[in-house]
């Protein structure tokens, strides 16, 4: 059986907090306000995962009112994520996601993003897609004040 899940996630861009994206920290004059890191990337992918397996999202099982999230590493809930699948007798076969924003460039860092979340899911770096792109300046992500992340994954018992 195959199913396959979509995630979005988006997060504020403030002064203070350090960038995590795909579980690597960018240098950047401005992070994201989250509760955990704010990996948006990372949340969008996970609640791709469990949406696949029918399993809620990732504020009903880390959420953002516990003491025992709060300041989270997002590599974390991905890595428990995916046992969570694993419990319904899923594996992961393939992520696809993008992200939105305007800075800083994403490219350059996308296939250390790909390699640290396959050394964390335990997969292939080919199962995961990663692309970036700008919203060409217009809305929240234009006016650099936040960042979103959209996921499919396709999951499979």
């Amino acid at each position: 059986m195959i199913r396959v899940g979509m995630g979005y996630d988006v997060h504020q861009l403030v002064t203070g907090r350090e960038l995590w994206m795909g579980g690597i920290k960018l240098e950047h004059e401005l992070g994201l306000l989250g509760h955990s890191d704010a990996d948006v990337l990372i949340h969008a992918i996970c609640d791709a995962i469990l949406g696949a397996a029918n399993m809620r999202d990732i504020g009903y099982h880390f959420p953002d009112t516990s003491a025992e999230t709060d300041g989270m590493d997002s590599k974390i809930i991905l890595k428990k994520t995916i046992e969570l699948i694993a419990t319904k007798g899923y594996h992961l076969v393939n992520i696809d996601a993008t992200i939105c924003a305007e800075r800083p460039k994403m490219n350059p860092h996308i296939p250390a993003m790909q390699q640290c979340m396959a050394d964390v899911i335990g997969c292939d770096v080919d199962a995961i897609s990663i692309k970036a792109t700008t919203t060409e300046k217009l809305g929240f992500t234009g006016r650099q004040e936040g960042i979103s992340a959209y996921a499919v994954a396709l999951i499979e018992k």
